[in-house]
């Protein structure tokens, strides 16, 4: 029985790091990143239908190219590392990668 309450704490307890990890991916897609992903790109999870970057629900890129042209830039884009932290990357990329793949 203690190893069920203590399984479902530890469940419970992660739950809120869940759903603040999505919320920050949203936010750094939305707003914290200067200039905004949203800025350039549509991606609808996020409400955003900027026409200058490629639409990100046409492309569906998975986390690794995220994470790769997030932190280095390309084309136009900007390299966001050393603007955003390991775990804003992170976290945006995480969000483009399942909102883009309807996951």
């Amino acid at each position: 029985m203690t190893r069920l309450y203590a399984a479902g704490l530890a469940f419970g307890l992660a739950l809120p790091f869940v759903a603040s990890a999505d919320e920050l991916g949203r936010k750094v897609f939305t707003e914290a990143a200067q200039p905004p992903c949203a800025l350039c790109h549509t991606l609808d999870a996020a409400g955003a239908t900027g026409t200058i970057g490629p639409s990100l629900d046409e492309l569906k890129p998975d986390k690794a190219r995220v994470l790769e042209v997030v932190r280095t830039g390309i084309g136009v884009m900007p390299r966001f590392a050393g603007q955003l932290s390991e775990r804003e990357i992170e976290a945006v990329a995480d969000f483009v990668s399942k909102a883009a793949s309807g996951r």
